[in-house]
């Protein structure tokens, strides 16, 4: 089986409820790839954390892959899904532990889907979780994480100080400074990846762990590990939470240049509801001000003449995405800007 490939296919699927931004999940072994080649590869079972949901493109029955894609995410999670894009894929060697045991090499296509959170059902124990339980130093929207300086900087600055050589030294601590927002450079929310791709390289991340023993590492409630990843982000499965880390750094991107933001609302919503999307997305404070400045002078959004009478407090005016934009501007996007802060 060296030489065959397998092609896999994972839907990383947000939704922000109340102002919560949310990643859907699921967890039963018997829905990995992995799961499915065991009988054929003899591979132990795999520990299954949270996973994102996917399984395997058939090419008898899928006349696309989307579509593939959205046949199985309909069976395991009973979701429909609207605003679907292809990630990236992902075929890095061994990323599955059936191809450690002589299995077949496994490719996952990657897509991104953006939906408003519904009932789940399904076959695959599907659940809505907050995504920064998977990545805590992205949320700053009440502040600079605290785990960064307890942390992170003091991780870096050690990785820093052991490089080899005063070149090697100072690449070191430019990629600290410049993905962490350390050394009074600013936090650049988009850059997602490769600061999770960092901590995996200087041994932050549970998955870094797992994969060095080239075994499962459980992450058992009180262990040591459960504690660590508590303040260090929930691991996932395989490589999962680097598809999630690509993914959220993909859709900060957009904010500035794509209305995506409409696609995780309501047809009509107040303006603090389009706020508080954008911070669950962008993961920072932004002033009210500031945001209906953007939004109404980039002609983004257009007024209903109605009035919410659910805010509790004086009726807020009902706004709608107004689509003409998409013929006038090349890139009407929401836009965040960086966080400057003295590291």
């Amino acid at each position: 089986m060296d030489s065959l490939v397998v092609i896999g296919l994972n839907a990383v699927i947000m939704a922000v409820t109340e102002g919560a931004p949310r990643i859907l999940t699921v967890r039963r072994a018997t829905h990995s790839l992995a799961e499915k080649l065991r009988s054929q590869t003899n591979a132990s079972r795999p520990e299954t954390p949270d996973a994102i949901p996917f399984g395997p493109f058939d090419p008898a029955s899928d006349r696309t892959i989307e579509l593939g894609l959205r046949r199985w995410v309909r069976e395991q999670t009973g979701l429909e899904l609207g605003y679907v894009e292809q990630l990236y894929t992902f075929g890095d060697r061994n990323r599955d532990p059936s191809e450690v045991a002589g299995g077949p090499r496994v490719i996952s296509i990657a897509y991104l889907a953006l939906v408003r959170e519904g009932k789940l059902s399904g076959t695959a124990g599907a659940d809505w979780r907050d995504w920064y339980l998977f990545f805590p130093w992205e949320d700053w929207r009440s502040g600079k994480p605290a785990l960064i300086e307890k942390h992170i900087a003091p991780a870096l600055d050690r990785w820093t100080k052991a490089a080899p050589s005063g070149r090697t030294r100072q690449e070191r601590r430019e990629r600290s400074d410049i993905n962490f927002g350390l050394g009074g450079a600013p936090w650049v929310p988009e850059r997602v990846l490769e600061r999770y791709e960092l901590l995996y390289e200087i041994e932050l991340a549970v998955e870094a762990l797992r994969d060095q023993s080239k075994e499962s590492v459980s992450v058992v409630p009180g262990s040591p590990l459960s504690s660590w990843a508590q303040q260090m982000g929930h691991a996932m499965t395989l490589d999962h939470r680097r598809m999630l880390a690509t993914a959220l750094g993909r859709l900060r991107g957009k904010l500035k240049y794509r209305p995506v933001v409409f696609e995780l609302l309501p047809p009509t919503f107040t303006l603090l509801q389009l706020q508080r999307v954008v911070e669950a997305l962008a993961g920072i404070h932004l002033h009210k001000q500031n945001l209906r400045r953007l939004v109404e002078t980039g002609g983004l959004v257009e007024g209903t003449g109605q009035l919410d009478q659910r805010t509790g407090g004086r009726p807020a005016e009902l706004f709608r995405f107004r689509r003409n934009v998409l013929r006038e501007r090349p890139a009407p996007g929401v836009g965040i800007p960086g966080v400057r802060h003295a590291g």
